[in-house]
């Protein structure tokens, strides 16, 4: 039981991790960004903001025994992806920013994180599910409630991520 649950919190900790690494990767982003003059101000400042409201967030592997944290943290998380998102589609106006190498560099190192908090997240629930299910299992159940070992919660996904996202260059 012990050990699973250090599973948990080891994949846990991947987990945040990568978001670390989305966190670091955003201001490199922003300032190449803001070398194009022209570029729409606004979608910086969400940008920004949305990195900084993820960086003030304190997170402790304590959250994964509380969904409602979880489903918190993760609509942070999802502000901040959903801001680079629409930075991404600005992008497509700019030619010269497109060209750019250590625009182009960030941007692959950008793809790769969201890959790799992909990844993390379906390896943390993967954990939790062996976990969570060891803990209903006799005996294994009877130890849990003796030494206060509870159900950790699973990443969800947005209600509105099952909705295909509508790109629009016409604007």
């Amino acid at each position: 039981m012990a050990k699973q649950n250090q599973a948990t919190l080891s994949s846990w900790g991947q987990v945040q991790n990568q978001y670390q690494r989305r966190m670091d990767l955003v201001p490199n982003l922003v300032n190449i960004v803001k070398g194009e003059a022209n570029f729409e101000k606004s979608t910086l400042i969400e940008v920004i903001n949305s990195r900084a409201k993820a960086t003030q967030t304190d997170i402790t592997p304590a959250i994964t025994s509380n969904q409602e944290q979880l489903r918190q943290f993760q609509q942070i998380q999802d502000k901040l992806g959903s801001s680079l998102s629409r930075l991404l589609v600005l992008v497509e106006k700019y030619p010269d920013l497109k060209t750019n190498q250590q625009f182009s560099q960030l941007m692959d190192e950008l793809a790769g994180t969201e890959n790799r908090i992909s990844v993390a997240r379906r390896d943390y629930n993967n954990t939790v599910q062996s976990y969570n299910a060891n803990l209903i299992t006799f005996p294994h159940n009877l130890l849990a409630k003796l030494f206060g070992f509870s159900t950790k919660a699973y990443f969800q996904s947005d209600n509105n991520a099952q909705k295909a996202p509508i790109i629009n260059f016409s604007n």
